[in-house]
């Protein structure tokens, strides 16, 4: 981050666009400047970004106001979401979006912050003292961003009314495992008319199979990782494991394909898929597919596949693939919006932190599409015909 004078006055000026968005979320002036000032410090280039450090960075003698615009002033952090939505939807729309669901883990000290426990964190890759903030993304040609978050409430916490009390989380929040959050989530996006074409997610919610029919039934094409042990119904058997399928498969049929870029240069694996559910609808159909390690090829990884009828195995596997985008939003809004770096302990603050980090986000996002579509422009010779991919929004 940094950047020069002319890249901060961008910054500034598209972030008071968004926040213009939402001004009228808040009854008062105090925390609407907050807010745009809370935005501005999270994509400022400090090394921590905490309240003494925002607060600084906005010009305010100490953190108070900073305090009272997560933790006591009252406004709707779902409503202001909805309009952060409606401008990556403006800027970013497109009928070929991925939306992708994936967890999060925040490491935190201590009993008292809304949700935390021992629990796995796929962040730290181990159990720890952690938050858990289930998210969904939406990865576009454009660029990906976050879209929708829920703090995830162990049910050593939703058990314990007083103590979800002390932590502000209203007694009408009740257990919900991730998976129904994820269900939500997308549910959220089809009924807001968020434009985008297929959903992915890993086996964590991808093994749902109740999830899986629900996307069917709302003719939502998807590709989610699962367990090898999972079924499916073939022409031989009602509850066929999907691991059974493969061993017997022609070499021939094999494809060594990329799923993208990664840190260290190309996802390269062997792929394959099979076809299944031989009684299903014509125009329309589902897929086995397995991935295969090049290296060690005993490690092989299964998805489900509902789609269109003719879609190519590249793309499935280009979908399969795109879920890593997720993991590219968590890592650039921790790094460079402050994601993780919050001291609010209740459920409300947490909530009202990461939202106004998926703003900040968002924004450089849409100013990052901006400029490479400035740079395309540059290089592209003239044409007088239109886009093929058309751009949504409204």
């Amino acid at each position: 981050m940094g950047g020069d004078l002319a890249d901060v006055r961008l910054w500034a000026s598209e972030l008071s666009a968004l926040h213009e968005r939402f001004v009228h979320r808040f009854n008062r002036s105090e925390p609407r400047e907050s807010a745009l000032a809370y935005m501005r410090g999270l994509i400022a280039p400090l090394q921590r970004k905490n309240g003494w450090t925002l607060a600084e960075e906005a010009g305010h003698a100490g953190p108070d106001r900073i305090h009272r615009m997560l933790n006591r002033i009252e406004w709707d952090a779902d409503e202001v979401l909805e309009d952060v939505r409606r401008y990556v939807v403006d800027n970013l729309g497109d009928r070929d979006a991925v939306l992708i669901v994936d967890d999060t883990g925040f490491l935190k000290k201590g009993v008292r912050s809304a949700g935390v426990q021992r629990q796995y964190s796929g962040t730290a890759g181990r159990t720890e003292n952690c938050q858990i903030g289930v998210f969904l993304a939406y990865a576009a040609p454009g660029g990906r961003t976050l879209i929708d978050r829920r703090l995830y409430l162990p049910a050593s916490w939703t058990d314990d009314r007083e103590r979800c009390r002390r932590a502000g989380i209203d007694d009408t929040v009740v257990f919900a495992t991730k998976v129904a959050m994820a269900r939500a989530m997308v549910r959220r996006a089809i009924a807001g008319r968020i434009p985008f074409r297929w959903v992915t997610a890993d086996a964590a919610y991808g093994f749902s199979k109740s999830w899986r029919s629900e996307l069917e039934q709302a003719d939502v094409f998807h590709v989610m990782a699962t367990t090898r042990h999972d079924t499916v119904v073939t022409r031989w058997a009602i509850d066929h494991p999907v691991h059974d399928l493969f061993p017997g498969l022609p070499r021939q049929k094999w494809k060594r394909r990329s799923c993208g870029d990664g840190a260290h240069g190309q996802r390269i694996y062997d792929w394959a898929r099979v076809e299944v559910r031989p009684s299903h609808r014509e125009d329309r159909w589902h897929w086995v597919l397995a991935r295969r390690s090049v290296s060690r090829p005993e490690e092989i990884s299964y998805y489900i596949a509902y789609c269109p009828a003719g879609t190519a195995l590249d793309e499935l596997i280009r979908i399969a693939g795109s879920r890593w985008a997720i993991e590219e939003c968590f890592q650039s809004a921790k790094q460079e919006c402050g994601l993780d770096d919050y001291q609010v302990r209740r459920y409300p603050g947490w909530h009202r932190h990461i939202t106004l980090t998926m703003a900040a986000h968002a924004c450089l996002t849409v100013l990052r599409a901006r400029e490479l579509d400035a740079g395309k422009a540059e290089t592209d010779p003239p044409s007088s015909s239109p886009s093929a991919s058309p751009r949504c929004g409204g």
